[in-house]
């Protein structure tokens, strides 16, 4: 078992440095060689509109429309939850969090967040106007069937 391991390991970096050494390209590193370090892109400055994007398929998390700079989400504290927890959306006017963030791995429903979502921006992230770094051809299941039905026609 180890010597398998060892010859793996073995081929990986060799094949590793036959790369290096041809100046082979990563496609999200430009034009700079795998052994040179790259410019690194601008900070881009996040959303902070608090607008409700649409969602692009089902069970989307929502994107979060506003800055999180210096929010401190830890095992001490989350702060998204001072204005979306269940108790304090009526004051804050901002959306409650879903029930299902409430529900254990079994289903059951808890008096308090579920660990298991406790960590927000797992899921949730925020927005920036960054230009995109790969195109998106993403298309909507709505558009889809909206297209075949044509096409049917």
């Amino acid at each position: 078992m180890m010597r398998m391991i060892a010859t793996a390991s073995a081929v990986l970096l060799i094949s590793l440095g036959v790369f290096a050494q041809e100046g082979q390209l990563d496609a999200l590193r430009g034009q700079v060689p795998l052994l040179e370090e790259r410019t690194p892109e601008p900070l881009y400055d996040a959303e902070n509109d608090d607008r409700r994007r649409s969602r692009a398929y089902p069970m989307q998390p929502p994107t979060i429309p506003h800055k999180i700079d210096n929010y401190q989400v830890d095992l001490n504290a989350n702060r998204c939850m001072s204005c979306h927890s269940r108790q304090r959306v009526g004051e804050t006017q901002a959306p409650m969090i879903s029930v299902t963030h409430y529900m254990d791995r079994d289903g059951n429903f808890l008096a308090e967040l579920s660990p298991r979502r406790y960590f927000c921006d797992q899921c949730h992230v925020p927005q920036t106007d960054a230009p995109l770094a790969v195109e998106n051809r993403f298309v909507d299941i709505a558009e889809i069937l909206r297209q075949r039905r044509e096409t049917q026609e």
